[in-house]
């Protein structure tokens, strides 16, 4: 079931991207790449084994300089004004880094103090979010002893702890169990509800079946669909599930 929340023409634009372009040597891994992703909405970036999804979202978190083009994150250039839109995200890493000699705890209020919050709104959050992710029993466990779904859990608190307007996710299930799938899930949909905008990548469509307000597919680098499930059925000429749907618009 696709969850849809209806955008008036004034909502404002959380993510843009113009004729966005990323070349390594000859090769485009990206190439004129035009979105737009409003507050608030769910955006699944979906495409086959490198087709240029991590690419992509390199260059909306400013970890990538595009060839050409522009990305426009909270109405802040990421190239011209860095430090304006990284503090709009809460980026989530399909493989994150984490400094493995410290504790849950302690690594939560490391990022804390480099986003400048205070330390009782980061005991406040760091409650909220280590309760909501059954972290509690092992915060002050070093991270090296982590399973890789403690640590994916421990990166969606510390992603989340400044109150992020835009969420930017690679592969936000790898690793999660049902029950912590399903708190993500649920996470998701009430950021939504409050106007922050969810973008995220994924190879697990019964996800983005499941959530998404509109959906992106990117193939060979380039934009090939973005619209509602609806719409992509559409395109097609033909009823059936996501999974179906794209394999046949990524064959074509």
């Amino acid at each position: 079931m696709v969850v849809n929340r209806q955008h008036t023409a004034t909502d404002c634009v959380a993510i843009q991207t113009i004729n966005l372009t990323k070349k390594f040597d000859e090769l485009y891994a990206v190439k004129q790449l035009n979105i737009s992703v409003k507050a608030g909405e769910l955006f699944a970036f979906l495409g086959p084994n490198g087709a240029g999804k991590t690419t992509t979202i390199k260059l909306l978190t400013g970890l990538l300089r595009a060839t050409e083009g522009r990305a426009i994150v909270g109405g802040h250039d990421i190239q011209k004004e860095p430090l304006q839109a990284k503090r709009m995200i809460g980026y989530i890493p399909d493989h994150p880094y984490l400094y493995e000699k410290l504790s849950g705890r302690e690594f939560f209020h490391f990022v804390g103090d480099l986003f400048v919050i205070p330390r009782d709104v980061q005991m406040e959050k760091r409650d909220f979010f280590f309760e909501l992710f059954d972290l509690t029993p092992v915060a002050d466990k070093l991270i090296e002893n982590y399973s890789h779904g403690m640590r994916q859990k421990l990166v969606f608190s510390v992603s989340l702890m400044h109150s992020p307007a835009i969420i930017i996710v690679d592969e936000p299930m790898v690793g999660l169990d049902p029950q912590s799938a399903r708190t993500v899930k649920n996470l998701f949909l009430e950021q939504a509800r409050n106007g922050v905008t969810v973008f995220f990548s994924t190879h697990t469509l019964s996800i983005a079946e499941e959530l998404a307000d509109r959906i992106g597919i990117i193939h060979k680098g380039e934009l090939i669909f973005v619209g509602t499930l609806d719409e992509m059925k559409q395109a097609v000429k033909r009823d059936g599930k996501l999974e179906d749907l794209f394999l046949e618009i990524t064959a074509s």
